[in-house]
Parts: structure tokens; sequence; C-alpha cells
């Protein structure tokens, strides 16, 4: 079976780097807007048996289960790459070969997005990785098995993903998309984000506020 898991954080720890620009209301705001256009995305993607969450949040569990997706609470915030083990795990356990983990925070993904990672699924065994818009970091990654490989998300995660991938003899993939790429962490993030255009729940967030088109 192959599964979405959208990994989140705890809101209140989520987006700390836009506190320059925004109070913590404000950013667990951007952050519940960020988690539904991602939920959306998911939820619409044909090349999924199952979507799953992987999350300490209560609301966003809630959100998540209210719009049909399987919750794994992760009870506390764990650290992002040990909730996804958690999560990768209890999945494996319920049936799961193929898992494509999504970040919360890349709210222009859509459903062929994600459609097109699984059709870039190497056959048997391997992993897909779709970069951040400065080639740094993972925003996606695709595993067959699903614990193929241990996730690395972080500073420089896409070289430590293909490091992994290289010594485990695990075919990669590297595939560029051009809306998971752009993830919302920093003020000019939100800047390329609104030249981007979009009828998002993000971008409806970010009017509200009135820093959308700042």
């Amino acid at each position: 079976m192959r599964f979405i898991l959208i990994a989140a954080k705890q809101l209140e720890f989520a987006k700390t780097r836009l506190a320059p620009v925004l109070p913590p209301g404000e950013r667990r705001a951007l952050a519940e807007a960020m988690f539904r256009d991602v939920l959306a995305a998911s939820l619409g993607a044909a090349a999924a048996d199952h979507v799953a969450v992987v999350t300490s949040d209560a609301g966003l569990l809630a959100l998540a289960r209210s719009a049909g997706a399987l919750t794994i609470d992760e009870e506390f915030p764990r650290g992002l790459n040990a909730a996804v083990g958690l999560a990768t795990s209890a999945l494996i356990a319920d049936g799961a070969r193929t898992v494509c983990t999504v970040l919360s925070d890349i709210p222009l993904i859509a459903a062929e997005d994600i459609d097109a990672v699984f059709a870039a699924m190497p056959a048997g065994r391997g992993v897909v990785l779709v970069p951040s818009r400065d080639f740094s970091g993972t925003n996606i990654i695709c595993r067959s098995p699903a614990a193929a490989v241990a996730t690395r998300f972080g500073r420089m995660s896409l070289v430590r993903h293909l490091d992994d991938c290289r010594s485990s003899d695990v075919p990669a993939r590297v595939l560029r998309l051009a809306r998971p790429a752009l993830d919302l962490d920093v003020i000019a993030d939100l800047a390329e984000f609104e030249r981007a255009g979009s009828s998002t729940h993000t971008q409806n967030q970010l009017a509200r506020l009135g820093i959308a088109h700042h």
C-alpha cells in the first residue's frame, strides 16, 4: 500500500523564524493554514491509498481526522525525524510498502505534484527526493520500502539523504518541482509565495494579516 505522510510541528513551535514580523498567535494561524493546504493536496492525490498525519498538536490531529486522514499522535514534540520514524513504523505495521513524507509548510503543493512523485519512484526499491528552492533541504521524500533509509530533515538534508541512499545502495532520484520547493520560513519566502499567486488557505491568511503584499 502507498501512504502519504504529512509531518507537522506543534503549532506553538511552528514558524519561529517569522517571529520578527508575526506575533505567536498569527504564526500559529499561518502554520494551520499551510497545514490545511498540504492536507487538501494530499487528500486529492490519486496515486496514494491513504493519507496519514503525524503531529503532537491536538488541533491538527482533529482537523486531519475530520478530513478523513489517518492520525498518529506523536504525544509530545520529538523532533521531525523522530516523529517521521515513529509514524513510518506505525504505517508499516498497517501494511505500508511506500511512504511519501510531505512537510506541512509547502502550501503551494498540488495533488498532481504528489502524483508526480509516486510516478517517479524506481521500480521496486528506491527513493525520490523533492528539494527545497535553494536545493539544500528536502521538502518531500518518498521511500519504498517505507524504511529504506531514515529521514534527515534539517540543514543540508538533501545531501544527507543522497549520501544515505548511496551508502545503503538504494536507488535515488532528485525531482525538482516548483510548487513544493517553496517552504515558508522567512519573510522573503512570504514575498515569493505572494508573487506565485494562489487560491489557498495560506494566501487568505496572509491577506487577513495584511502582510501578503509586503
